[in-house]
C-alpha cells in the first residue's frame, strides 16, 4: 500500500507529462493550487453557509439529502453539503477559475463542463472521527454508475477535489486503485462491494495531501476514504468536490426527486 510522491503544479497550460500520468493512472495531484489564505477564506465561507442551512432547517437541496452529524461540542453540523455554490458568491467565483478549464484535456475528445446545477453540484465533505460523527470514512466505489441509476449511459467524467486541510498518508484519507479507469464494465460494477467494503487493498495508493492541493480522478477509478488513525479535531478532513461532466445537460432544481443511490447510501454508516 505505497504512498506516491507528486510534484505536479498547474499553471497556465497542461503539460504532456500531466496527460501521460493521468492516462496511465486515472488520477493526478497538483500541489499548491490555492494559497493558505485563500483556503482560510473558503473555510470561513463554509462555516457561514453551513450555519445558514442549519438555521433554515434544510434537509435536501435539489432532491439531494444533506448529511448531518454533530461537532465536538455535540452541536448539529452538516458533514456533506451539496450544491453549496448556490448559497455563496465566493464558491461560485471559485468554479470560474480559468485553471479548472485546463482539466478538460483529461477527457480527451469529450467536451467537459462544470455546471453547479448538475449531479450534486459543488459538494463539501467534512470527515472527522468522533463518537457522534456520521462521516469518518467512505467505502470503495466509483462515481460512474450514478448515471445508470438515472437511466442514462455512463459518460466520462472527472471528480475534482480541492483540499482544505492537511491529511498525511499515514493518517488515512484518499486511496485509489491505479489504472482501474480502463477496466471493463463487469469490474466497474462488481469489482468490490460498493461503499460496504473499506478494507485495505494491496494495490491501492495514496498521497500526503496538503491544504490547497488539487486532486483529479476519473469517474471510473475505484477509490475510497480511509478512516483517520487520529481522533477529534486532528482527524478532520474537508474537501470540496467539483464534477466535470460530459453528455446531455441535466440540471436539477427544487422539484428534483432524490436519486436511488442517495436513498441507499443514506441508510449506510459510511
Amino acid at each position: 500500500m505505497p504512498k506516491l510522491e507528486s510534484s505536479f503544479f498547474l499553471d497556465e497550460k497542461m503539460e504532456l507529462e500531466h496527460l501521460n500520468y493521468f492516462n496511465k493512472n486515472g488520477f493526478i495531484v497538483f500541489r499548491n493550487f490555492l494559497s493558505n489564505s485563500y483556503v482560510d477564506m473558503l473555510l470561513a465561507e463554509l462555516n457561514r453557509v453551513e450555519q445558514l442551512l442549519i438555521n433554515e432547517g434544510k434537509q435536501k437541496i435539489n432532491g439531494v439529502p444533506l448529511k448531518y452529524g454533530k461537532n465536538l461540542a455535540g452541536e448539529k453540523t452538516i458533514q456533506r453539503i451539496c450544491f453549496s455554490s448556490l448559497f455563496s458568491d465566493v464558491f461560485k467565483k471559485l468554479l470560474s477559475d480559468p485553471r479548472l478549464d485546463l482539466l478538460k484535456e483529461f477527457l480527451g475528445v469529450y467536451e467537459g463542463r462544470i455546471n453547479e446545477h448538475e449531479k450534486d453540484g459543488l459538494v463539501i465533505n467534512n470527515y472527522i472521527r468522533t463518537p457522534e460523527s456520521s462521516f469518518s470514512k467512505m467505502g470503495w466505489h466509483t462515481d460512474s454508475p450514478r448515471d445508470l441509476f438515472l437511466g442514462k449511459k455512463i459518460m466520462p467524467m472527472l471528480n475534482i477535489g480541492i483540499h482544505l486541510d492537511e491529511c498525511l498518508y499515514k493518517n488515512g484519507g484518499l486511496r485509489l486503485l491505479p489504472g482501474t479507469h480502463k477496466q471493463g464494465m463487469f469490474k466497474l460494477l462488481f469489482g468490490k462491494k460498493y461503499f460496504l467494503d473499506n478494507a485495505d487493498d494491496p494495490k491501492e495508493v495514496g498521497f500526503d495531501i496538503f491544504k490547497g492541493d488539487l486532486t483529479i480522478h476519473c469517474g471510473k477509478v475505484w477509490h475510497r476514504v480511509k478512516e483517520s488513525s487520529l481522533y477529534g479535531e486532528e482527524s478532520r478532513r474537508r474537501v470540496m468536490y467539483i464534477p466535470m461532466i460530459t453528455g446531455k445537460k441535466a440540471p436539477k432544481n427544487e422539484n428534483s426527486k432524490t436519486p436511488l443511490y442517495h436513498k441507499i447510501t443514506s441508510k449506510l454508516k459510511i
